[in-house]
């Protein structure tokens, strides 16, 4: 593993994380330089984290070799910065792949690791924590986030299972709770023997329960990164009114786009397009393709929140 710069994650890994997309050319093929715009464009928001690749970032769709160009590209522009650190996801299903990746990440100096459990072939409860375990030895002492989201994954944890995990595996630092509902989750987390932060996920959407029940943080996708920045701050400094306030506006749109994760990927890179941050909202296929009702819809949210994110108004 590389030598990383000294990092607070406690206070680093909290807030806004954002998940990052990866840009395509109109004709699918990979855009590193607009993925690299991603990057500066959502560090400048002022967030102290972000992750990549997460299902945001389309990662089931990107060849091995894209995968560790764009991790590279992104770590070239965090590793060496106190103020912000990379969580690198590995959703690899193989343990052996996945224990690969994360000693890679760790070599190229990610500064957490985010482990997707296995999931294909619903494999068992026993064979899931024999893989996180495996992926938590073999990176030890880098900090670890376990990202549970039953809806993508049908993977089942809970809260006594993930606290015995943690026990026994100190670097296990996080969870990212995508369950619906989460609240129950994130209590429980907080409230064992040694206490597990959660990460919120699913973009947020039950985003105020989650954080009266002890969630220090939100994952949401990146191309309105200041919507939830403005809510955790409000939230911070005691404005729960003002937080639950912007938190509702948002919600007719959050809850239409998350009815599916390829929808609401669509509707983020077109967002992104119209902020002049990627040229082209290109999905690799089997992806959504937005109709015009929905293209509307996001007309609709970009005139409502350019206020808060001026470059909406473009």
């Amino acid at each position: 593993m590389s030598t990383p710069v000294h990092k607070d994650l406690d206070t680093l890994v909290r807030g806004v994380s954002p998940v990052l997309e990866v840009p395509f050319h109109d004709d699918g093929e990979l855009d590193p330089d607009g993925f690299t715009t991603v990057v500066d464009r959502v560090l400048a928001t002022g967030v102290s984290s972000l992750m990549f690749p997460g299902f945001a970032s389309e990662f089931h769709k990107l060849e091995a070799e894209e995968r560790e160009l764009l991790t590279g590209l992104l770590l070239q522009q965090t590793r060496n910065r106190q103020d912000v650190a990379a969580i690198v996801s590995v959703p690899d299903h193989a343990t052996r792949a996945a224990v690969r990746q994360a000693l890679r990440a760790a070599e190229l100096g990610a500064d957490a690791i985010n482990l997707l459990p296995p999931h294909f072939l619903a494999p068992s409860r026993d064979a899931v924590s024999a893989h996180l375990r495996a992926i938590l030895a073999a990176v030890d002492p880098l900090p670890v986030v376990v990202q549970y989201a039953p809806a993508q994954t049908g993977t089942a944890l809970d809260a006594p299972a993930l606290h015995q995990l943690a026990a026994a595996h100190p670097n296990l630092r996080w969870v990212k709770v995508e369950s619906a509902p989460p609240g129950r989750l994130i209590a429980a987390l907080a409230a064992g023997p040694r206490p597990l932060p959660s990460l919120i996920g699913y973009a947020g959407l039950q985003l105020p329960d989650a954080l009266r029940r002890g969630a220090v943080g939100v994952q949401p996708g990146c191309s309105f990164t200041e919507l939830y920045v403005k809510l955790w701050e409000q939230w911070q400094r005691g404005d729960e009114v003002g937080a639950v306030a912007l938190h509702t506006r948002m919600l007719p749109y959050l809850s239409y786009w998350m009815q599916s994760v390829e929808l609401i990927i669509a509707v983020e890179k077109e967002i992104s397009v119209r902020r002049g941050w990627i040229a082209s909202a290109h999905c690799r296929a089997p992806g959504y393709r937005l109709d015009e009702e929905e293209l509307k819809m996001i007309d609709r949210f970009c005139a409502e929140f350019a206020p808060q994110v001026p470059e909406l108004a473009r």
